[in-house]
């Protein structure tokens, strides 16, 4: 079945607003989005190209306590403001119904970019993390799926750490999420 968020266009808030209303990790956050750079000119131009589009929408449920959106969502920001394309923030606290449509195995996990057309019929979605890192979460689940069990956490913990060996240190994942995007958008 097809998804449908019409009733979510025009009920997010700006970009900036979301920024401007952080109360956690804002600092993290406008770092990261300070420290991105386009490394590809020809996804600089891709994305610059979407300008003509005036048939895309893109909501992105995230919230400013999450260390993915940290992480993540800067980049998507970045990428997209050079495209014309409407996005909207949707605080995922305010919009658990819309949460639970996009769901990652079985989970409340965000970010969740949401590419619509004008109609809000879901054209694609990208998140919570990138692919190479989202991989180690991936893996953990499916070996540890009795949430109950005694070394669940401990082991959730090291996947996380894991995840973050996967980030690296510097911005080169930066440039795998405007890949990542770019192949979703050329898509459609």
């Amino acid at each position: 079945m097809s998804k449908n968020v019409a009733s979510k266009l025009g009920k997010g808030i700006s970009p900036q607003q979301f920024i401007d209303t952080m109360t956690k990790n804002k600092e993290a956050f406008v770092d990261w989005s300070n420290r991105f750079e386009w490394q590809d000119e020809s996804d600089q131009r891709f994305f610059e190209g979407l300008n003509s589009r005036d048939d895309l929408r893109v909501l992105i449920l995230m919230a400013d306590w999450c260390g993915d959106v940290v992480r993540n969502v800067p980049v998507v920001f970045k990428a997209l403001e050079v495209t014309g394309i409407p996005t909207e923030v949707l605080v995922m606290e305010e919009h658990l119904d819309t949460m639970d449509e996009f769901l990652t195995m079985g989970g409340r996990s965000i970010p969740i970019v949401i590419i619509a057309d004008a109609s809000g019929q879901v054209l694609a979605q990208w998140g919570p993390r990138p692919a190479h890192v989202q991989e180690a979460m991936i893996a953990f689940k499916q070996a540890n799926p009795d949430r109950e069990a005694a070394d669940y956490q401990e082991k959730l913990g090291e996947t996380r750490q894991e995840m973050g060996r996967r980030y690296g240190e510097g911005t080169g994942y930066q440039q795998t999420i405007v890949k990542e995007l770019r192949e979703l958008l050329a898509s459609i």
